[in-house]
């Protein structure tokens, strides 16, 4: 059986995001790296991204606190 890899195209692809955009991610080590472009199992992705933190987690300016004078 032939394995299959996703190349970043494809990652992009599955995360609905477009390629520029994986640029802002820190994605997994590869699982295969043929020359120098890099591949991951599906799988992989998939593990990865059920991990990363939800959408605004951990950065960004805090918010302004309503004070009662």
């Amino acid at each position: 059986m032939t394995e299959r890899y996703l190349g970043v195209k494809q990652v992009a692809e599955r995360l609905g995001i477009t390629s520029g955009g994986l640029l802002n991610l820190r994605l997994p080590e590869p699982d295969v790296m043929i020359g120098r472009t890099r591949g991951w199992k599906p799988e992989t992705i998939d593990e990865w991204n059920a991990k990363r933190p939800g959408r605004g987690v951990g950065g960004g300016r805090p918010r302004k606190r309503k004070t009662d004078d």
